[in-house]
């Protein structure tokens, strides 16, 4: 190696890991040469269409996609003694999106570049290239369709695309023999579609982070890598603000409200970012009744009634009984209760009354269901305990020192509960002397002063009268 050369190339690669990081340029460490990563320039809204099998069990399917990233070419190289005054570089050009025949025609533009440029450095031009003129040289446009090599071998019927390539826009096309120093690192386009995706969504995460975003709810200006965007909307807040918003709705039960801030907006955050933001123990809380909430919208799953399981257990149609796969509890899955067979379910006297009011605002099909499932004995019960209760609440009081219920018939307004004999006044239901219960109605002080008789009949009144 001339002294020459061996400076050239040094200086060559000393120039590449300064205008590229880490990502774009790796250098060789036990040889002359390295590995250089090249991000394909690409146009606004960029399509990937990919039809065939795209399932292991090779299933035919479509699917297309938009994308402002494809994972790089990668060229590897490697420096020949007389580099670069008589000799190219030693490479290889390896791509997940693009053929095999492609890459070997970018592998012969290559050699060309180098034959113009023969005695100088070429890594940079090849760089520059294939990052910004890949697409027009192959005649790639969106919506692109990648072609993959089958069980590692270029399929023997290659599509024109595939075969032809204009040639620095030259008029004539020419078919393009596979290199052996073309590689295309994919297995199925299953593969090869994930490994799109990731690629363009970590890019673009990158980007993210990079710049600077307004916060609409803390007004602060933070970094992209401190701040989140709702996968729908793209509207950014920062991540301190949103943990605290997600923490007061997950608290409160409200699972399915963790929607974008912005006034009206549909968004709503995915799972993977609630759970990048909030505490381990808060997002199970979430997980929970994020499920709990799905369960409850299927009209064949109830829950294990005990307490201490609340499992959810599928119900067969048309039966009753429900068995929880955890805890073998059989129950009735309609009163929750032990399963009691082809008896009525029993209800307890704190539900008597919204049973009859269930019944009572029941069409003709759900009270003949409610008999069937109470018994229209019980349902007779519930009315009529109801008709009781609202009589004596609208024709009796509770004696202010025991609380027994009393109805007034007749007479004045001193009264004696039956139950504890205390005296007491029917209109301000205080409590009477029992050595003077009349004193009450005498004293001007009262507010029922003069008001012994208020509100009996005319007759009554005299006779009272009389009486006292």
């Amino acid at each position: 190696m001339s002294s020459e050369d061996k400076e050239a190339q040094e200086d060559e690669l000393l120039a590449l890991a300064s205008i590229y990081d880490e990502d774009g340029f790796k250098r060789a460490q036990s040889v002359q040469g390295g590995e250089t990563r090249i991000f394909v320039d690409l146009p606004q809204n960029f399509t990937i269409f990919v039809s065939g099998n795209l399932t292991a069990n090779h299933q035919n399917g479509k699917f297309e996609c938009t994308v402002c990233f494809l994972p790089p070419i990668v060229l590897n190289f490697e420096f020949p003694a007389d580099y670069p005054s008589t000799s190219p570089p030693v490479f290889t050009l390896s791509s997940k999106w693009l053929s095999q025949a492609q890459l070997s025609a970018l592998c012969k533009h290559l050699d060309n570049l180098w034959e113009e440029t023969r005695g100088c450095v070429v890594l940079f031009a090849w760089m520059q290239f294939l990052k910004e003129e890949t697409l027009a040289y192959l005649n790639i446009t969106s919506p692109y369709e990648p072609k993959i090599c089958e069980q590692g071998k270029e399929q023997n019927r290659k599509s024109k695309e595939d075969v032809f390539y204009s040639m620095g826009g030259a008029a004539a096309a020419q078919e393009e023999a596979l290199d052996a120093r073309a590689v295309q690192d994919v297995e199925s386009l299953s593969s090869l579609i994930k490994e799109i995706l990731d690629f363009d969504q970590a890019e673009r995460q990158k980007c993210f982070n990079s710049k600077m975003f307004m916060c609409n709810i803390c007004f602060s200006e933070k970094l992209g890598s401190e701040c989140m965007y709702f996968m729908s909307c793209r509207h950014v807040y920062c991540k301190a603000c949103l943990k605290d918003y997600f923490e007061i709705q997950i608290k409160d039960g409200q699972v399915h409200s963790l929607n974008c801030p912005e006034p009206k907006c549909p968004s709503v955050a995915t799972p993977g970012q609630v759970k990048e933001l909030v505490e381990e123990q808060l997002f199970a809380r979430y997980d929970r009744l994020l499920l709990q909430s799905s369960l409850d919208l299927m009209a064949d799953v109830v829950y294990c009634p005990r307490p201490c399981c609340q499992t959810p257990v599928m119900q067969e149609p048309c039966c009753t009984m429900g068995i929880c796969s955890r805890c073998r509890y059989a129950f009735c899955t309609l009163c929750k209760m032990t399963y009691h067979g082809v008896s009525p379910c029993k209800v307890t006297a704190e539900k008597l009354t919204d049973l009859r009011n269930e019944y009572l605002e029941a069409d003709e099909a759900t009270k003949k269901f409610l008999e069937q499932r109470y018994g229209k004995r019980v349902i007779q019960k519930a009315l009529e305990e109801m008709e009781s209760k609202e009589w004596l609440e609208k024709n009796s009081k509770p004696c202010p020192y025991c609380a027994t219920l009393i109805e007034k018939l007749d007479g004045c307004n001193k009264m004696t509960c039956t139950a504890c004999k205390q005296y007491f006044c029917w209109l301000c239901m205080g409590s009477l002397s029992r050595a003077n219960p009349y004193g009450h109605f005498h004293d001007p002080a009262s507010p029922c002063f003069n008001q012994l008789f208020l509100g009996m009949e005319n007759d009554d009144l005299g006779a009272a009268v009389f009486w006292d």
